[in-house]
């Protein structure tokens, strides 16, 4: 047979199919049906049906409101935080002396995931981060155990033992408030915040924690080093006479023969006039030496080296300020801690003094709940978007009444099992229920199309819907199964990632079966009492008559297109393969974040000073930085702070901005690039700013105080992990896409390094222990006595006057005391006959005498990982940059550093760890989530071809499609986009369920394949089109977004907006053809194997099927012949 022969042939075969197909179309309009499914018995009982639609509509209003509002699925690591304190012991001390016993303790508890250390002058913090199985109160009992195991490996003279608090340190605060004064002292306003305001704040359920970012008061006894030494005294004889001049105990009581007097002795002083009068010593001729005499007694504070400063807009700046910071504990809900907190404000004022201004400065709870009403108002548009498409689409309004119900009560349902699971309305949940919407109408949609498309043909309402129910369960069971499976993958991630999916794939979940649920129950009880007659000659609404005829005319344009579609099957070829191609050009592509910022109003910061600035320097630095914050319009009010050691080195200082509302400012971007430009101009300091993000993820231990992510290196050779930490800052600098990197590595802060001469020490009689304990009473300003007051306590504080304290010469004032009596002399450092006292006291020795001094650089901080030295880098990124490429740059550049030191090891924390995680994990959740999808499928089908033609022609164009639109509009592949894919990889795939469920039932009937295929894709084009149009309307609103924070949620409507499209267009055409290739090799290559034939080819093995034997009228696909 020659080639023109063979086409003729061909032509003829296709002509002979359309013949036989469009003979099937007129005898067989309406398939005959066995059964009504698991629908008849509620079509059969309405009390009964109705009566537990009752039951769920009130089960979800009485659930709802009981729901706890978050911005996130409440997900917090076990953090415990551990403090110690020893004055005047430098960093390095800090962390041999403190830090280390206390590491080797912790790393021995059980489950205990992270712990870093940050030691530096006189206090040590360490952070222990718990894994997430992990209670929070089992941690906090192993924790005092291993601290009870280190006392005896640390300093005998710390002041007090180490305290730990169930505080994560990097949380942001949920509330912040400020008082403010214009009479009180530091101290005195201090003492309102801390016994009257903090403690009744501390016992709210879910507050962790009160941090008072003010300065206690104290007595500061101030002693002049040369009156001292005129009198014969030192500085430890004046601290011995405090500590035996005041102190507070109890005495005992008289019993008499009828009264008992219990002893009350006043021995404590607790005001600085007492201690000015005390005496410490009496001269040779023994007249008394009182404080006063040596010394400058004045009621003070506990740091005078901290500075506040805090403004609002249009008011004066108040002479004392203090600001709380009240933190939740791990797991609280922090609109409910917020919300107690505020419901306390009447109390508080009514506590304090008039004297005293009670200033709310910040609420976060705010930005949770406006995001999530946001969110609430995105839902009702897409509720109402989508109610309009399906009214347009079957133009009656007792037709859309029916899935309109379905919905509403899909998402009570959904709402009653969230609060049996203990979830909360959240951004990802609200967005779940959103894009729900769109999809939850479907299974509904599909029920009421075919009721209505069978009594079109002629059957009344009741039989229609009973053959629907037996007809199409089939269909929507397939759909809600397999629509559920796409999430299933996501509810057994491990970690923080799979505790933040967890609440949203389980709700859509429960939203999906839902709407199954209420699809077969409901809605065909309503199809058979509601829908009207639609035998012919019945009166139509003016839409209905309207819509009708014009979707009749698309479906006709429809057959036409795709059976010249079919003709040039190949087509189908280049159309996928360029999807395929583009899915790896967008996923290389495109820029990887993980959580938009949004805006929150809420900047937090640092100005960074050269190491060993000055208090005094500091405070001017504050000031400038204050005005520079002020001359922005954008500012509503701020809060800095300078020279809180506990928060942080003495060289840096804090900030707090707090913006106007955002219709009256620009992007919170660009005001942070603009102060940092404005801050930056002043010389001698840097600055660093982060935007709060709208959400947050827990970052456990990482802090995030110079920036919002991190990369940590760390080793067991020190020298090594600077030396690489140098490089690496250098390498980092010159990427372009950060608006600020930096390194907790800070060594180059001035150091006096004092040398004990020993011998000439041991020679005058003088102790290392006397050398070290002179001075750490004259410069460490530890407290010698601590006051006992009925509702506070504070400090007495030894130290020599500030002018005796400012230069390395000034330790020549100093005397110690020798243990040995007589007279002797000593030739000095400057040369000389040193002269000291006789007769029965000790003699005194210059301290110059034995010692001597060198100035050197240290570290301003030292900072451990896991026990090991480490250095953080923290990083803030341009408004225009990706995390993802910075994390590639940051990758790459450790890899060609990293092989000079190889003891270094690195690693991301925080959310840049987070966000590692997720886009390598992505490939893997995107085939299980297509690999469940096909098992479920295939058992359904019981099949191993039906799923592959439903899933591969609707998800390649599907995920292509949503990746091209965030690249058109310059958009990010963030959470939410993945979030987008998931959803999209449930929804395109009904498309082709319904296709192939009708195409199986009509080969049932003895149609041939391409009659079958094109007769499905014609009879479901119109629930097809009402399915794929629901679903965009719930993401269009998101996609255009309606809020504040509508930009961070864009990226998630637009991937679906896209992908749906996109993966529309393609299905209608190419899965019909996909479909016949697949049957063509079931047929031809698995039937031919015994253990992978189809069941249909058992059941009709040997057997006639109604009309032609089942494979005869089967056309080869093209390209395969």
């Amino acid at each position: 047979m020659n080639e023109s022969d063979q086409h003729d042939g061909e032509r003829e075969l296709k002509d002979r199919d359309r013949r036989g197909s469009e003979k099937a179309k007129s005898s067989a309009k309406l398939v005959p049906v066995k059964g009504s499914g698991l629908s008849g018995p509620f079509i059969r009982r309405p009390v009964m049906t109705m009566l537990l639609t009752l039951s769920v509509i009130v089960a979800g209003l009485a659930t709802y409101g009981k729901l706890a509002v978050n911005d996130l699925p409440a997900v917090d690591y076990p953090v415990i935080q551990v403090s110690c304190s020893y004055p005047g012991a430098d960093p390095t001390t800090m962390a041999n002396n403190i830090a280390t016993p206390l590491e080797k303790q912790f790393l021995q508890i059980p489950g205990l995931d992270i712990i870093t250390s940050t030691s530096t002058q006189s206090t040590t913090q360490l952070t222990l981060q718990f894994v997430l199985s992990k209670s929070i109160t089992d941690a906090a009992t192993d924790v005092q155990a291993a601290i009870q195991r280190a006392t005896g490996r640390l300093p005998i003279d710390l002041p007090s033992p180490p305290t730990f608090t169930k505080t994560n340190p990097n949380d942001q605060a949920v509330y912040l408030l400020g008082l403010m004064s214009d009479t009180l002292t530091d101290g005195d306003l201090y003492k309102y915040a801390s016994t009257v305001v903090a403690q009744r704040i501390n016992i709210l359920p879910g507050v962790s924690q009160v941090n008072i970012y003010g300065v206690q008061g104290a007595i500061r006894v101030k002693a002049d080093p040369s009156a001292l030494a005129a009198r014969a005294l030192t500085m430890d004889d004046l601290a011995s006479a405090i500590k035996a001049g005041t102190v507070y105990s109890g005495a005992g009581q008289f019993d008499g023969a009828h009264r008992t007097f219990v002893l009350q002795p006043n021995g404590q002083i607790d005001k600085a006039e007492g201690y000015r009068d005390l005496i410490v010593a009496r001269n040779s001729n023994g007249a008394p030496v009182y404080l006063q005499d040596v010394a400058d007694v004045r009621q003070s504070v506990q740091d005078e080296r901290i500075s506040r400063f805090f403004w609002m807009r249009g008011y004066k700046p108040a002479r004392s300020v203090v600001v709380l910071a009240v933190s939740r504990q791990a797991g609280a809900n922090a609109v409910e801690v917020a919300n107690s907190v505020r419901a306390l404000f009447p109390e508080l004022r009514a506590s304090l003094p008039g004297s005293i201004q009670f200033t709310p400065v910040y609420d976060r709870s705010q930005s949770i709940v406006n995001s999530a009403n946001e969110v609430k108002w995105t839902l009702m548009i897409a509720f109402v978007l989508v109610v309009i498409v399906i009214y347009v689409f079957l133009g009656r309004a007792t037709d859309t009444l029916i899935p309109a119900v379905a919905l509403p009560m899909s998402l009570l349902l959904t709402v009653a099992v969230m609060y049996i699971l203990n979830f909360s309305i959240n951004n990802l949940t609200l967005m779940a229920l959103t894009l729900a919407i769109g999809f939850l109408v479907d299974d509904a949609i599909v029920f009421l199309e075919n009721v209505v498309r069978r009594a079109e043909h002629g059957e009344s309402i009741l039989k229609a819907t009973f053959n629907s129910a037996g007809e199409i369960s089939f269909t929507i069971l397939s759909m809600t199964l397999s629509l559920a499976a796409v999430f299933i993958p996501l509810v057994f991630i491990p970690g923080l990632l799979g505790r933040i999916f967890r609440e949203f794939s389980v709700t859509i979940i429960v939203a999906i079966l839902a709407s199954g649920l209420v699809s077969l129950t409901l809605t065909p009880l309503m199809c058979a009492r509601i829908l009207g007659e639609r035998r012919a000659g019945h009166k139509r609404a003016w839409m209905e008559r309207h819509t009708t005829n014009f979707i009749q005319r698309v479906i006709a344009a429809y057959g036409r297109v795709l059976d010249k579609f079919l003709d040039r099957a190949w087509l189908a070829v280049p159309i996928l393969l360029a999807c395929i191609l583009g899915l790896w050009f967008f996923f290389t592509h495109l820029p990887f974040t993980l959580l938009p910022p949004g805006d929150s109003g809420f900047i937090r910061g640092l100005f960074i000073a050269q190491e060993g600035t000055s208090p005094a320097q500091m405070r001017a630095f504050q000031a400038q930085v204050n005005q520079k914050i002020q001359d922005d319009p954008a500012v509503g009010q701020f809060f800095t702070l300078a020279g809180f050691a506990s928060r942080g080195p003495l060289s840096q200082g804090l900030m707090f901005l707090f913006l106007k509302p955002r219709s009256e400012r620009s992007p919170v971007d660009k005001i942070v690039l603009r102060l940092q430009k404005s801050i930056a101009s002043i010389p001698g300091i840097t600055t660093v700013l982060t935007p709060t993000p709208v959400l947050q993820i827990s970052v456990g231990a990482t802090s995030q105080s110079q920036g919002q992510y991190a990369y940590t290196i760390s080793g067991i050779v020190p020298q090594d992990v600077y030396a690489m930490a140098d490089e690496l800052l250098k390498k980092l600098q010159e990427f372009k896409g950060f608006a600020s990197v930096r390194s907790d590595y800070y060594h180059n802060t001035p150091n006096l390094r004092i040398e004990i001469n020993r011998d000439r020490a041991a020679t005058y009689g003088v102790s290392t222990s006397a050398i070290q304990s002179l001075m750490r009473n004259a410069y460490s300003q530890n407290y010698i006595y601590l006051i006992k007051q009925p509702d506070d306590q504070y400090q007495v504080i030894l130290e020599v006057k500030d002018k005796e304290r400012a230069h390395p010469d000034d330790l020549d004032d100093l005397y110690v005391r020798s243990n040995t009596s007589g007279n002797f002399s000593a030739s000095g450092s400057g040369g000389g006959t040193i002269a000291t006292t006789t007769g029965n006291m000790a003699s005194l020795v210059p301290l110059r005498v034995v010692t001597s001094t060198k100035e050197v650089i240290g570290p301003q901080a030292v900072n451990h990982l896991n026990q090991f030295t480490s250095v953080t880098f923290n990083f803030n990124l341009l408004p225009n940059a990706a995390v993802g490429d910075a994390t590639k740059y940051i990758e790459d550049a450790v890899a060609q550093i990293q092989p000079q030191y190889p003891t270094v090891q690195g690693t991301f924390q925080g959310e840049a760890l987070v966000f590692r995680q997720l886009f390598q994990s992505l490939p893997l959740l995107l085939l299980a989530a297509i690999f469940v999808m096909y098992v479920i499928l295939g058992i359904l089908y019981e099949s191993y071809v039906h799923p592959f033609t439903v899933l591969f022609p609707a998800i390649v164009p599907a995920v292509v499609g949503g990746l091209a639109t965030l690249y058109i509009f310059r958009s990010v592949l963030s959470l939410y986009s993945v979030i987008g894919l998931f959803l999209l990889l449930g929804i395109v795939k009904k498309n082709g369920i319904m296709v192939v469920d009708f195409a199986l039932q009509r080969i049932d009937e003895g149609w041939d394949l391409r009659s079958a295929i094109h007769e499905a894709s014609i009879e479901r084009f119109r629930p097809i089109m009402m399915t794929t149009l629901a679903a965009l309307m719930g993401a269009i609103p998101i996609a255009l977004g309606f809020g504040q924070d509508a930009a961070s949620r864009r990226p998630l409507g637009l991937v679906i907006v896209g992908g749906l499209i996109f993966s529309q267009l393609v299905t209608l055409f190419v899965t019909p053809v996909i479909y016949l290739w697949v049957e063509w090799f079931q047929e031809h290559v698995l039937d031919k194997v015994p253990f992978l034939r189809s069941a249909h080819y058992h059941e009709h093995e040997g057997e006639h099927a109604v009309g032609p034997r089942k494979g005869e009228m089967r056309p080869m696909p093209a390209g395969a012949r």
